[in-house]
């Protein structure tokens, strides 16, 4: 990471879903600014690896019960003095046949995916506007651009983000509060590589992307440390792509 983004140093960033993957690459990311960095994760062996190797504060908690979220995010606000920016990242994209899916699975997949984003922003905002300065990034997918077979309830709940953000920044625009949503593309993660990735998947996303490289999780974090950092104050319901070009076909 060459940038260094000093309006970062300091600032109490606070991330879901960060002990692997897209959030545990924005936990090292941010670390390395110097911003105070908290993460919220559901898998404590891996939430207490991620705490040891960066010095970032973890708290265990399952983000589908809200309840949970809720006193987790109090927590985090009151011992880290405010949070000044929350980063909803946490989501599974589990395959689904869309002829089996169930009522229980379809909810769980938007809970997961869906609910939490707007239940996080929910409970931090507030604090936020009182001060007059925040930034909330969700996390989106490509998924839904692409219309992908074999996972509808998580691009369901990727597309419902769209939307989700543009309404968000509307409502705390006035409070000084910035909502904006990360797409990722296709990025290597080793959940990726482990449950479905084949020589032949990987050639076709390099063949289908405008940029001929595999994106990683690092791509994605240094876009959160931009929209999170003052250099992006002037954007907010806004979708920032991280494709590599994939959904220019």
């Amino acid at each position: 990471m060459n940038v260094r983004y000093h309006s970062l140093e300091g600032r109490s960033i606070l991330i879901t879903g960060g002990a692997s993957g897209i959030g545990g690459a924005m936990v090292e990311a941010f670390t390395v600014q110097g911003a105070r960095v908290s993460f919220i994760d559901i898998d404590a062996n891996a939430g207490a690896a991620m705490a040891d190797r960066t010095g970032a504060r973890f708290v265990p908690c399952d983000i589908t019960d809200i309840t949970a979220l809720r006193a987790a995010i109090a927590d985090i606000e009151q011992a880290s003095g405010g949070i000044d920016a929350l980063i909803n990242n946490a989501g599974k994209d589990d395959r689904q046949v869309v002829g089996e899916v169930e009522p229980e699975s379809w909810r769980r997949m938007l809970s997961l995916n869906l609910d939490h984003q707007f239940f996080a922003s929910q409970a931090a905002a507030p604090a936020m506007m009182a001060r007059g300065h925040g930034a909330i990034i969700m996390l989106g997918s490509i998924s839904w651009m692409r219309g992908r077979p074999g996972m509808v309830s998580y691009t369901t709940s990727k597309a419902a983000i769209n939307g989700l953000t543009r309404t968000l920044a509307r409502e705390y625009g006035p409070g000084g509060v910035r909502v904006n949503c990360i797409v990722p593309g296709a990025i290597l993660t080793d959940r990726q590589a482990a449950l479905w990735l084949t020589p032949e998947l990987n050639q076709q996303f390099i063949d289908l992307q405008a940029l001929k490289f595999r994106l990683t999780a690092d791509h994605v974090a240094r876009m959160a440390l931009f929209l999170a950092s003052d250099e992006s104050v002037g954007c907010t319901g806004a979708n920032f792509i991280v494709d590599a070009g994939l959904t220019q076909n």
